[in-house]
């Protein structure tokens, strides 16, 4: 049996992915769960495994080029006696585009159509915790391997990596072990290569040329056209930082970054406004289930991605500021899971370490809420009873999703969140 391995949707807004390398070559054997291509999605390079055992005959669509989403990338034979024919298959498929895949000589069988197994999760299935399709075990090589030395039954554990897939945390928190760390949630650190390739920089501009969008510029290209159909408003609030800054001075040392902070002090502000936490849906309003604070980080080669800080109001400082640190790394070398980026229920922008005084972010698809974030500076201000001071103070102003989220909603968040930045930002430690 000759199966066509087809492209997969990694993320849902994605309509076509490059192939970055194969980790197999034709005539390689292919296991079950093995990976055999990596492929670049909208914001993030994916391994994709295979869900059958066999000989990969041919691949179709090479090392950095371009296929649309259910498209077939290779064939996979089931025997070495039918690599011949899958090779014949392919070379006809190649040699007609107009003709379909699947054309082939009289003698060759008839191709069953498979997708590839990913080691990601669409974003919603990654969200719900949905089980594997049609209560089939999803194990990652490692974890099969890890449940053998460690005599733990796989068939009994409930996997927490995408789409219910039993990953090696699993197995090893199962026979009472402290899971190991990993590189991605579901995909272990390959030990003869580096966690985190190094981050890929943008080709300088050619001046009088156009220069064709990347992946990633395209994904941002279709976010800010859907904004477009969303009636939003806009709000600004001056907070002063001067409680906050002497408290980041004390705990910097720690591994503390402001970033952090101030994620920490919107999600503990959020926790009493769940409707700046919501977002639109057409059957009403979808109150989230927990407080994801994503961060809109600029990537080295172009576009930008917003890591999610998910539980940011559950996590103390210093393990929120670690999380904070890796996802970064990872975002700009492109090891995220789609979970990692797609999952946030309130945006954070923060242009104000470039030295922005104030500005207007633009409300992602999806979320409710993206709060911009300005730069502090000294300024002279007159207190209560008239005497005048200098203070650190920011800008901050929040764009809202006005069909669920309402003038009154916007400014008592933003009240609520200067009056914990401001009065007590130690308990941001606690």
């Amino acid at each position: 049996m000759i199966r066509e391995v087809f492209m997969p949707a990694l993320s849902s807004t994605m309509t076509e992915g490059k192939i970055v390398s194969w980790t197999k070559a034709p005539g390689d054997k292919v296991e079950k769960g093995e990976t055999v291509v990596v492929v670049e999605s909208d914001k993030a390079d994916m391994d994709v495994e295979s869900f059958y055992e066999g000989y990969l005959a041919t691949i179709v669509v090479e090392a950095g080029d371009v296929a649309t989403v259910g498209s077939a990338i290779a064939l996979l034979a089931e025997t070495e006696a039918e690599i011949e024919a899958a090779k014949q298959q392919g070379a006809a498929a190649a040699a007609s585009s107009s003709a379909p895949a699947a054309a082939a000589p009289a003698a060759a069988p008839e191709p069953v159509a498979v997708a590839a197994a990913t080691a990601v999760a669409a974003p919603a299935a990654a969200q719900n915790g949905s089980a594997a399709p049609s209560g089939r075990l999803i194990a990652s090589p490692r974890a099969k391997k890890l449940a053998k030395q460690l005599k733990v039954d796989i068939k009994t554990l409930v996997g927490s990596g995408p789409h219910g897939r039993v990953i090696a945390q699993d197995v090893e928190k199962a026979a009472g072990q402290t899971p190991t760390p990993v590189t991605a949630p579901g995909i272990s650190a390959a030990p003869a290569a580096p966690a985190i390739p190094a981050a890929p920089t943008a080709p300088p501009p050619v001046p009088g040329q156009v220069t064709a969008f990347n992946t990633m510029q395209q994904a941002v290209v279709r976010n800010m056209n859907a904004s477009l159909s969303v009636p939003v408003f806009r709000a600004s609030y001056t907070i002063t930082t001067d409680a906050l800054d002497a408290l980041y001075k004390q705990i910097k040392p720690k591994g503390v970054t402001m970033t952090g902070l101030l994620s920490k002090a919107v999600a503990v502000t959020l926790t009493k406004h769940p409707i700046v936490n919501a977002s639109y849906t057409d059957a009403g309003i979808q109150y989230n289930g927990s407080i994801n604070v994503a961060v809109a980080v600029a990537m080295p080669d172009g576009g930008l991605i917003t890591p999610v800080l998910r539980g940011a109001d559950q996590m103390d400082i210093y393990s929120l500021s670690r999380t904070w640190k890796d996802l970064v790394a990872r975002s700009r070398s492109k090891q995220l899971q789609p979970e990692e980026y797609t999952t946030g229920t309130f945006t954070l922008s923060n242009l104000g370490m470039f030295g922005v005084n104030s500005f207007d972010a633009i409300l992602p698809p999806g979320t409710g809420s993206i709060l911009a974030i300005g730069g502090a500076k000294s300024t002279v201000v007159a207190d209560a009873n008239g005497m005048f001071g200098v203070k650190k103070q920011m800008t901050v102003n929040i764009t809202c999703d006005h069909r669920i989220i309402y003038g009154a909603d916007g400014a008592a968040f933003l009240k609520d969140l200067a009056d914990l930045i401001e009065n007590n930002p130690q308990s941001l430690t606690l």
